[in-house]
């Protein structure tokens, strides 16, 4: 059974840093280096949306326009984790951010290219 779980959301203020890690269980290592690993974001009242997305086989990355410039992604293969480094917070980062795994198949925005998901970890940036 595959699990993905994230951590590292928190309350903090306009400008701030955060770090999310999603680790990853239930893969072999060969299956986790042949996947793609998501991070979407949801605001209340909002649709769920693309923020970043890494092969940790290629190392190849994507990021949607939230996440350029702002938003880092890696991965740590070794423990089957990816990290979304993310800097110069502003309010309108608050969001559930959750991780994904178990790319099928299209683009690495679509939720439906993803067959498991994290509960989440949420991060709110004050004003």
């Amino acid at each position: 059974q595959v699990l993905v779980v994230e951590s590292g959301g928190d309350s903090v203020n306009t400008g701030d840093s955060l770090r999310l890690t999603c680790v990853v269980s239930g893969l072999t290592f060969s299956a986790f280096e042949r996947d793609v690993i998501a991070w979407f974001r949801q605001a209340p009242g909002k649709d769920r949306e693309f923020v970043s997305a890494i092969s940790p086989g290629t190392g190849r990355t994507g990021a949607g326009a939230s996440a350029k410039d702002r938003f880092s992604i890696s991965s740590d293969n070794s423990k089957y984790m990816v990290v979304l480094e993310m800097n110069n917070l502003k309010p309108e980062d608050t969001a559930m951010y959750y991780c994904a795994a178990g790319f099928t198949s299209g683009w690495w925005s679509e939720e439906k290219a993803f067959g498991h998901w994290g509960q989440g970890t949420q991060v709110t940036v004050l004003l």
